[in-house]
């Protein structure tokens, strides 16, 4: 068997692939490193993309904004139905949009528990689930559950948050043992502290990000497009034989 090239290993080239979450932070750095690779893209959202997105991705080729909500469930269906509407298949999906609402344990209420479970975790299972019966049927996909650090950490005021990303850590494990005989690839990709808007916005207070900064390594927060680059891999045929993993973009946190 010839080694096939890496660039070619490496192209999402005529790959339908939905980003949830697509239009900001880690998610815009995802969609545009799909877009990039040659793939057509759904880009789920809540609000409209701003004309600033818009330009930024219809500069590196064809992409579909799905409005909706995936905290509720019949938003979420009808963004699974118009996903395949645009797009007529979905090879890939990145479950990457999430909520994260800090509280004290205390006092965190059970709406913001629920919200938190219903966006980071039913909403990931429902259109992993509807998706996957075409990859099943092509015998071929990639599923990337965007998690993080904070699923095998726990982390003041992010009872519910790291909860959600332990879930969805799991469900990716069973996404492999049920569908990896089908060809379909499944794995997490878990950051820490990434730079962000929000992330500046709740890190970049030294007071409270230094102590954080000092259990990281290589010494500093990571940026968008090193985790757009980390699923840009898991959904690529270079990650073929790889699923079922948690691959941390940490900068060595977790082995501390």
């Amino acid at each position: 068997m010839v080694d096939p090239p890496t660039a070619e290993r490496m192209s999402l080239k005529d790959r339908k692939c939905v980003v949830t979450g697509g239009t900001r932070g880690i998610g815009f750095s995802i969609s545009k490193a799909f877009m990039e690779a040659g793939a057509e893209v759904a880009v789920v959202a809540t609000k409209p993309p701003t004309e600033e997105v818009t330009k930024s991705l219809s500069e590196l080729g064809r992409w579909h904004a799905i409005i909706g909500d995936l905290g509720d469930i019949k938003s979420t269906e009808a963004i699974g139905d118009e996903a395949l509407e645009v797009l007529g298949k979905v090879d890939v999906l990145v479950n990457n949009a999430g909520v994260a609402l800090v509280d004290e344990l205390e006092t965190l209420s059970v709406e913001a528990w629920d919200k938190t479970m219903a966006v980071n975790v039913r909403a990931p299972f429902m259109l992993a689930q509807k998706f996957s019966r075409g990859m099943i049927e092509r015998r071929a996909g990639k599923i990337v559950n965007v998690t993080s650090v904070v699923g095998s950490r726990g982390v003041h005021l992010h009872a519910a948050y790291g909860a959600s990303k332990a879930a969805l850590d799991h469900l990716t494990k069973n996404m492999t043992v049920e569908w990896g005989k089908y060809n379909i690839q499944t794995n997490s990709v878990a950051p820490t502290i990434v730079m962000t808007d929000m992330g500046k916005k709740a890190w970049g207070d030294p007071e409270r990000g230094d102590p954080m900064l000092a259990r990281i390594p290589a010494g500093r927060f990571g940026e968008p497009f090193e985790v757009a680059d980390a699923v840009l891999f898991l959904a690529s045929d270079a990650a073929n034989f790889i699923s079922g993993q948690i691959l941390c973009v940490d900068g060595g946190y977790t082995t501390i």
